[in-house]
């Protein structure tokens, strides 16, 4: 199956928050469990998860609601509600008023601190958690992932578990630290370093340029990418010969712009890929946003990881990685149409352009901003999710789509050839 890879969704975070400890936040714990731990005394906890535009969704609770979606990061200190209308106001503790930087070409984001809350998922279970609740959901994931996300979180779950991403049946499996024995029949074992609650790794080596350049980069299961690359003083990459301007993703402040294009090879481990499809952010979305903190030359995402089971231990510090044979024969593709879509909030199954690159295919075949897609070949936009349309448009270089399109009222046909565009 081909990539559901897609450049608009690949989230990227590099959230700052003030920290959420004060001596008079904590509740009298006496009587109840604090932090993170297995119901039961379980030893590990299989959780399935939904894989959308390569981001992983778990369902999750906090308090007494319903199920909610959140997205995995490896590195988000907090557990941080994006969608703010799905918890009731008056039944959490505000404390206080903070202020959330990320990427994205806007400004910091306003946020309320909620203490003493209750967090479950599946047979996890965390009590007195603290949560980070935004305003307004200033990131709109639902629109762009076309499923409903309510928020997101990680770090805790890997700091307090061993955590296996098993991206071939779509679950995560927990287990106490004490309970993890790594075996060489597991996957390849390689160090990473925790800093700021994120995992780096120094495992990757670029093909590029005629060189070899051995690399430091994130580790992100929150970016649906498979490789970015930014600037730094230790190392600055010249873009490819052939690159498309693009929309690369969203960040907590806004929409990332920069360049998309493709390196000859990465390594990883021992393990070679080539033709890797790479972001290249503009520094104002992104590279000025890493001043100050851990050097790294970019990061890795799960169109990459899902290659692989992942194994995380942040206690000891390492990573496992075992390749999925089928996975790794894949090509790096991206999406071939020019289109940005974006599903309309009520329902999730209106889908409109919302961006079109220039010079593509998309803006060959008359399609405009704004337009309502209804038809794809013979199958109604009604009945496709966000990830199937993408697959969709990643189908071949010279395959056809016939659209289905309302515009101003007006319904019409539209065909689109798909183009590799780099």
């Amino acid at each position: 199956m081909k990539t559901s890879m897609w450049f608009t969704l690949s989230l990227i975070l590099l959230i700052s928050i003030p920290s959420l400890a004060k001596t008079d936040d904590i509740p009298d714990v006496s009587q109840e469990k604090y932090g993170y731990f297995l119901e039961k005394n379980y030893k590990s906890a299989r959780i399935p998860f939904e894989l959308h535009s390569n981001l992983i969704l778990l369902y999750a609770k906090i308090n007494d609601t319903d199920s909610l979606r959140f997205i995995l990061d490896t590195g988000v200190s907090s557990i941080i509600i994006t969608d703010p209308n799905i918890l009731k106001p008056d039944k959490l503790r505000l404390t206080r008023k903070v202020s959330l930087t990320g990427a994205g070409e806007g400004n910091s984001v306003a946020a309320h601190v909620a203490i003493d809350n209750k967090f479950s998922m599946g047979r996890l279970r965390a009590n007195h958690q603290n949560i980070v609740v935004l305003e307004e959901d200033f990131l709109q994931l639902s629109e762009y992932v076309g499923v409903p996300v309510h928020g997101i979180f990680g770090y805790e779950i890997f700091n307090n578990f061993v955590v296996t991403i098993d991206f071939s049946r779509k679950e995560i499996i927990l287990m106490k630290q004490d309970k993890y024995k790594y075996k060489p029949s597991k996957g390849d074992k390689h160090p990473i370093v925790i800093e700021d609650t994120k995992p780096f790794t120094d495992a990757v080596t670029l093909f590029a340029d005629g060189r070899e350049h051995p690399i430091r980069v994130l580790i992100d299961t929150g970016a649906g990418h498979a490789l970015l690359l930014n600037n730094t003083p230790k190392e600055s990459f010249r873009l490819p010969e052939k690159v498309i301007r693009a929309q690369l993703g969203r960040g907590l402040n806004g929409v990332i712009n920069g360049n998309l294009g493709r390196i000859d090879r990465l390594r990883l481990g021992r393990y070679e890929m080539d033709n890797i499809v790479a972001s290249f952010p503009d520094s104002i979305a992104f590279g000025a946003k890493l001043q100050g903190r851990a050097e790294r030359q970019g990061n890795i995402g799960c169109e990459l990881l899902r290659r692989f089971k992942v194994t995380m231990n942040y206690q000891e510090r390492y990573m496992v990685l075992k390749p999925v044979k089928s996975r790794m024969r894949e090509k790096f593709e991206h999406d071939m149409s020019g289109l940005e879509i974006r599903a309309e909030a009520k329902n999730l199954r209106s889908y409109y352009i919302n961006h079109i690159v220039e010079s593509s295919p998309a803006s060959t075949a008359g399609l405009k901003e704004g337009d309502q897609l209804l038809y794809f070949n013979d199958h109604a936009a009604s009945e496709l999710n966000m990830s199937e349309i993408y697959r969709m448009m990643q189908r071949g270089d010279g395959r056809s789509i016939d659209l289905l399109v309302k515009r101003n009222g007006q319904i019409f046909f539209a065909r689109l050839t798909l183009k590799r565009m780099i």
